[in-house]
């Protein structure tokens, strides 16, 4: 943990923002569709279909996972089965863009629990960091004018964005804490695997839950079907592994800087959708969060 970034760990940290940008707004499009939980329950459940062939070694006896089952189910409650529900539910009520706003508050957090709950030193150049960058997700949200800033308003579901944010803090701070056996090591998928099998547990109980509580219903057809294998296999299963993978070099906090990509590429994505070339703020807010992700990085 904590090398350089080297150009394959900032790719590895650059893609689940891109992929989870346009989780963003794949989770607004379809809100209509389906119910938010049965929503995020449908997704990891076909991520562990497509997991299974992968990584079925995790279920063998030995192979650590009943071992550690403790760690691994809290991981599943904290990555998959809350920080995605509450991101589901905050769209329900608020824009992508708000919801990537919220989460720009990342970084902070990664810095106040990792201080608080373990261990971890807070240095000046990480502090300066999480100024810069997430000045650089403000030039984005305010289109490079002050005054489209005073325009946003946040609404309930912002709340359950902040919520969902701690929650994800909490997550990459435990999976640096590594218990994980060798027979689930070697394999990829195999630490994937004993996340998402919890995390499946997890999800399906709030589910339970929604269809018990509420009046939910699905509105099926080829949208929600495209909607769902995207969710499915590129915010879950890529962003997930290459999470991990950046997490386990650079630390939590180095990492959360990256998140404050998001709504870079939140922005990219809907000129690219509605025909807009991109303009001169996209640039500088560029500059302000990879200067700030490079701040903070520094020994």
């Amino acid at each position: 943990m904590n090398q350089k970034l080297s150009p394959f760990t900032i790719l590895l940290l650059v893609t689940p923002p891109a992929l989870w940008a346009g989780n963003a707004v794949v989770g607004r499009v379809i809100s209509e569709l389906i119910p938010p939980i049965t929503l995020n329950f449908l997704r990891w459940a076909i991520a562990l279909l497509v997991l299974l062939p992968l990584g079925y070694s995790v279920f063998r006896q030995g192979s650590g996972l009943w071992a550690n089952r403790k760690r691994y189910a809290m991981l599943g409650l904290l990555g998959i089965g809350l920080y995605n529900t509450l991101q589901y539910i905050a769209l329900h009520t608020s824009t992508p863009i708000n919801v990537t706003l919220v989460g720009a508050s990342m970084p902070v957090w990664m810095l106040v629990i990792g201080s608080l709950f373990f261990g971890s030193r807070i240095a000046g150049t990480q502090v300066a960091g999480a100024v810069l960058s997430i000045s650089g997700v403000l030039t984005v949200l305010g289109q490079g004018q002050f005054s489209q800033l005073l325009a946003l308003r946040f609404v309930p579901g912002d709340i359950f964005m902040i919520i969902a944010t701690i929650v994800w803090a909490f997550y990459s701070w435990l999976l640096v804490q590594s218990t994980d056996t060798e027979a689930i090591r070697r394999n990829w998928a195999t630490v994937l695997l004993a996340q998402v099998s919890f995390g499946v547990m997890w999800s399906g109980m709030f589910a339970a839950g929604e269809w018990t509580l509420t009046d939910a219903h699905i509105h099926w057809g080829w949208p929600l079907a495209l909607a769902l294998a995207y969710v499915s296999i590129g915010p879950a299963i890529i962003a997930f592994r290459c999470w991990g993978m950046g997490v386990q070099r650079v630390g939590p906090t180095t990492a959360g800087f990256f998140n404050n990509l998001t709504p870079l590429f939140a922005a990219l994505l809907s000129s690219a959708f509605l025909g807009e070339v991109p303009h001169l703020y996209h640039a500088v807010a560029f500059a302000l969060i990879v200067g700030g992700i490079i701040l903070s990085s520094r020994r």
